[in-house]
């Protein structure tokens, strides 16, 4: 396994994802993995958790299975400022923050305006990870979105699920982000975006994609534990750093 974590997994608390915790965990020690997160959407998405389902989060044992737990969010971005549906005051007790765009929770606009949001969306200080941003739903300014990820050193995730059954038509979008982002030296991760616990960890679809674009699995932060932690406590207003 080239890649020891998976930070983009749902359950059942996301209201269309199809596992619990117990079963993501199950199925990532069977795969291998050291570390997931959970990142359930926020409440923003139809048939999502309550704000209160993330405070709760302290109640999951820290390790499941021989499998670090991080309490986590795939946020959505909810106007064109780059807010997220979550209060500050909860984002800053979690592990890590994803964010998004979602159709169900904001409307695309001209590729000006997409561009505008994602990167105000990396301006903001909670987010750690721009989850699918080729989506062919969002037509942005790739390298702009890129080169404003490197500045705020935000990382930028190739997501597995929208090259093989989501998100259809993202396979060129994400080359794109991939060559910019080997080009200006942003960070990158592989996610899952896993709703449902036998796709946790695989990674393959990803990992070809960048493969044809000569990046190494190893230029990852979810090659190695310590990578990955190290770029979430990069962060100063995390509550408590990610150990």
């Amino acid at each position: 396994m080239c890649l020891v974590a998976d930070l983009h997994i749902h359950t059942v608390a996301s209201g269309h994802a199809y596992s619990t915790v117990l079963e993501n965990a199950k199925a990532a020690a069977d795969r291998r993995l050291a570390l997931i997160g959970i990142t359930d959407h926020g409440p923003n998405m139809p048939g999502g958790p309550h704000e209160y389902h993330f405070a709760n989060l302290v109640a999951l044992p820290e390790v499941l299975y021989g499998v670090r737990v991080l309490r986590g969010i795939e946020a959505n971005i909810i106007d064109q400022n780059g807010s997220l549906d979550l209060p500050d005051e909860r984002l800053s007790k979690l592990d890590v923050v994803m964010a998004g765009f979602h159709s169900e929770s904001f409307t695309a606009g001209t590729v000006e305006e997409n561009t505008a949001m994602l990167i105000n969306t990396i301006k903001n200080p909670w987010v750690d990870v721009i989850v699918h941003p080729g989506n062919p739903a969002l037509q942005i300014d790739a390298e702009a979105v890129v080169k404003a990820a490197v500045e705020y050193d935000v990382a930028l995730e190739v997501n597995n699920s929208s090259l093989v059954r989501s998100r259809k038509g993202s396979r060129p979008y994400c080359g794109r982000i991939i060559q910019l982002a080997k080009q200006y030296g942003a960070k990158m991760i592989v996610g899952t975006d896993s709703h449902f616990a036998l796709h946790i960890g695989d990674f393959s679809e990803a990992l070809q994609l960048l493969a044809e674009n000569d990046v190494a699995p190893d230029a990852m932060l979810n090659s190695s534990v310590e990578k990955l932690l190290a770029h979430l406590n990069r962060r100063t207003n995390r509550l408590n750093p990610v150990v």
